[in-house]
């Protein structure tokens, strides 16, 4: 079923990995994505188009105020509106705390954090005039149990998780959900280069003993962005399999 038919979504992050899972995700459900990333999305463009989809592939660097403006004026310039906006785009570097480097530290906040803010408030004019549409945004379970050495991530993602409330509450008047969705360990080249060790003990932490797949993300996103979930808001969605309960 074509449920987001004539729905227009935009997803950050979308060149690789969970991003592009998403976008084909959403592609597939109907929805005209595009596919926005500092990396090229032209691969996640040309496979969505090739499925039957609708898709167009931008050049962004979320961390600037301006060029996620520009985005969404040119989104809304071309297609007359913006119904879902997918805050994906991530980073990580990971180090303990009396090593990290300051700049580490907020690059990490900036990209993780401020980058969802500077897409999120000239989506949340357009969409407030709409009077409808859906912002999804991407957390963690990091955010809401922390983790040894990821100390600018966890509170990047808790900040976003405090965010996705406060927008919740700020925008349901006027037909816009807010939400973000946690992810536990998800299968990716991270993820893949566990020793065996390490995926046998992590695998006894987590209550369906395997490793998350993109698509698991991306049907949450797909549910969130749907008709389904029109009363649901200000909810983070716990895709860990157990992991964090």
């Amino acid at each position: 079923m074509n449920v987001l038919s004539d729905q227009i979504a935009l997803v950050t992050g979308a060149a690789r990995g969970i991003g592009a899972t998403i976008a084909e995700k959403l592609a597939s459900e109907g929805a005209h994505v595009v596919c926005a990333d500092l990396l090229s999305c032209e691969e996640t463009r040309d496979r969505i188009l090739a499925s039957g989809g609708k898709a167009e592939a931008r050049e962004l660097d979320v961390s600037k105020h301006e060029a996620a403006a520009t985005l969404i004026k040119e989104i809304h310039s071309e297609h007359g509106r913006l119904d879902i906006l997918v805050n994906n785009a991530g980073i990580t570097r990971d180090q303990l705390l009396i090593r990290m480097k300051p700049e580490d530290w907020a690059l990490v906040l900036k990209i993780n954090l401020e980058g969802a803010f500077n897409l999120s408030q000239p989506a949340a004019k357009l969409m407030m005039k709409q009077r409808s549409g859906r912002i999804i945004n991407m957390a963690s379970i990091i955010g809401l149990m922390g983790n040894a050495g990821q100390g600018n991530y966890a509170a990047s993602k808790a900040g976003l998780i405090g965010f996705t409330k406060s927008l919740a509450k700020e925008l349901g008047p006027r037909n816009i959900t807010v939400n973000a969705i946690a992810p536990g360990y998800i299968r990716t080249p991270m993820t893949e280069a566990l020793s065996d060790a390490q995926r046998e003990a992590l695998m006894k932490s987590i209550a369906i003993p395997r490793l998350g797949e993109p698509e698991d993300i991306a049907s949450a996103v797909a549910f969130l962005a749907g008709p389904g979930a029109s009363y649901i808001t200000g909810v983070v969605l716990n895709v860990s399999g157990g992991l964090y309960t």
